[in-house]
């Protein structure tokens, strides 16, 4: 394979874009916020958890159908080793951020609403298991976010020092 499909980049930006999104979202908490604010943000926090969630899931069946196209063979192999950890470490964070987020939903005290609807808050309040799995959820953003940042200088350094199609491959969208 030369190139990613339009479909894997498609999702591999609008991934990008809703996680920066939620990180922002999510950011917020830590601070002084008035409840009514709080639950308004917890619901878009978790509304676009399932948008993300659904978009990984799409995406791993796009990598797994299609594949990805092959690193450049004068790659040194510790990059190549650091790029495929990398990788799965983003998946792994990514579905480990989904169920620890789900999870803790469920033990919330206060509801988590879906899209303004479903409560997430169904099972009973339990304060213990609620602050251990969002202890974590943080440490699983925290990760993601230094991985995004090795991510985006990975793809800068492919782009401007070494000017191979790493990241080209990822943001040409047209033929020729």
């Amino acid at each position: 394979m030369q190139d990613y499909k339009i479909a894997q980049k498609v999702i591999h930006w609008l991934m990008a874009f809703a996680i920066m999104l939620d990180l922002n979202v999510a950011q917020k908490f830590g601070g002084e916020m008035a409840i009514l604010d709080r639950l308004e943000s917890r619901q878009d926090h978790a509304t676009m958890g399932l948008i993300i969630t659904f978009l990984l899931i799409l995406r791993i069946i796009l990598r797994y159908r299609y594949g990805s196209p092959r690193l450049p063979s004068t790659m040194p192999k510790w990059q190549v080793i650091a790029a495929e950890i990398g990788h799965y470490g983003l998946y792994f964070l990514m579905g480990t951020l989904m169920l620890t987020g789900i999870i803790s939903a469920n033990f919330a005290s206060d509801p988590i609403m879906l899209f303004g609807s479903y409560d997430l808050a169904f099972a009973n309040h339990n304060e213990g298991l609620f602050l251990t799995i969002r202890g974590i959820h943080e440490f699983c953003t925290n990760a993601i976010i230094a991985l995004i940042a090795i991510h985006i200088l990975a793809a800068i350094y492919h782009h401007f020092v070494v000017k191979d199609l790493t990241t080209i491959n990822m943001l040409k969208f047209w033929k020729g």
